[in-house]
């Protein structure tokens, strides 16, 4: 069986609804295909920095999710080695930069508010890719169900192992020699906790804590293993995991090791580190190809160092969603021809891989550099991170958190 339709995007994580939204939004419609047979709701939660709510608001959602979360109003750092503090950043109304917003929220809360918010039948399920070919203008979207879908505009959503991108031609994403482990504990009443993030660093190990509402907290682990003594076996084995993390935890304060230690087995999960090489992202074909491009994971994969991975994934949407509704609404469609129709998509890409590639980039290359100091184990970084280097690193991360994207409507 084949169908037509205008805009296919591949993906119902945070980057393809976020787009369909911001499409949507605009009164341009889109289709999501997700290979799972409902939203998926797994993973923990992501910090999201002011330039993600500046998204989220322009996406119409911002509000309503500000109501499920804290707001951070401290930054602490620690040494990992000796548990001392190292630097430490006030947030309170009298410090704050203007419009700055930081908080913590469950990754399910942000799916189930923008699914909420698209019309009923935008996302397909159980509908898996398996090979993509181009057509004339239009892209044919093969699906493990026989199905064909033949479209004008293919949007990649699709993760660090993205279908779409492999079809474009982009490189893989390649190994940070990192993995993170990282966990979530839910309290039968009120924590207690002060909404602050709090992070530990150094001796090849970086350990964060971020309260998400009165009742949660979000936790990660990320380290080299190399510097550590690591067994790549222990991530099929949630008991070990958590002994591993624990080991690493000698130096954080009482409070803090009680939360690694109350996380239930089911709430951690392991991972190693992908990153895109920043370089790949400033030639223009890998981001745009023949009307389609890439949003979220599936373009920049990018190390959690300073918290940018979902941030830029919804900026990413709203210039997206942006640039394809000028392109679309620019002339009369009744005097539109798909020949023409298609060739100001084109230029409607172009203008969206022009508007990103300089920002990714800059986002990749800071988030990698900004990991190798906060965990490196030499006795010259380490002496240098705990006089110079922990503050500025609370300070970049607040720096590349203060972007706007811009509204929808330009």
């Amino acid at each position: 069986m084949e169908i037509n339709e205008d805009i296919v995007i591949v993906g119902a994580g945070i980057g393809g609804l976020a787009t369909s939204l911001g499409l949507h939004r605009l009164g341009v419609r889109s289709i999501v295909l997700e290979s799972s047979d409902s939203l998926r709701t797994s993973g923990f939660a992501l910090a999201l920095w002011t330039n993600a709510w500046r998204a989220l608001d322009a996406l119409g959602v911002g509000d309503s999710l500000r109501q499920r979360s804290l707001h951070f109003t401290r930054f602490q750092a620690f040494s990992a080695n000796s548990g001392l503090p190292t630097a430490e950043i006030s947030l309170e109304a009298d410090n704050k930069p203007i419009d700055y917003d930081s908080r913590c929220i469950k990754r399910q809360e942000i799916v189930e508010t923008l699914e909420k918010e698209l019309p009923q039948g935008t996302i397909k399920y159980s509908c898996r890719v398996i090979s993509i070919q181009q057509s004339g203008l239009y892209k044919l979207v093969h699906l493990a169900n026989k199905t064909i879908i033949r479209t004008k505009v293919l949007i990649g959503c699709d993760g660090v192992n993205s279908m779409v991108a492999k079809w474009m031609g982009l490189p893989k994403p390649i190994d940070a020699n990192r993995s993170a482990i990282r966990g979530y504990l839910e309290y039968p009443k009120a924590h207690g906790f002060e909404p602050k993030f709090c992070a530990y660093f150094g001796g090849g190990v970086r350990i964060g804590f971020l309260p998400c509402d009165h009742k949660s907290l979000y936790w990660f682990c990320t380290f080299t293993p190399s510097d550590v003594d690591y067994d790549e076996k222990i991530e099929g084995s949630p008991t070990k995991m958590k002994q591993f993390v624990l080991s690493l935890a000698n130096n954080v304060s009482k409070e803090a090791y009680n939360i690694l230690e109350r996380t239930s087995l089911d709430s951690l999960y392991c991972a190693k580190l992908k990153l895109r090489t920043p370089w790949n992202i400033l030639i223009k074909e890998n981001i745009v190809k023949n009307n389609t491009c890439l949003v979220g994971d599936a373009l920049h994969p990018m190390t959690p160092d300073i918290g940018q991975g979902g941030c830029s994934t919804l900026e990413d949407s709203v210039v997206l969603a942006r640039c394809i509704s000028m392109a679309i609404f620019a002339k009369n469609l009744e005097n539109d021809d798909d020949v023409q129709l298609c060739k100001r998509i084109e230029v409607g890409l172009e203008k969206y891989a022009k508007e990103r590639k300089w920002r990714i980039f800059n986002l990749i290359t800071t988030s990698y550099l900004v990991g190798l100091a906060q965990e490196s184990n030499g006795k010259v970084i380490s002496y240098l991170r705990e006089k110079f280097l922990a503050q500025f690193t609370i300070e970049t991360m607040l720096k590349m958190g203060d972007f706007d994207c811009g509204k929808l409507l330009s």
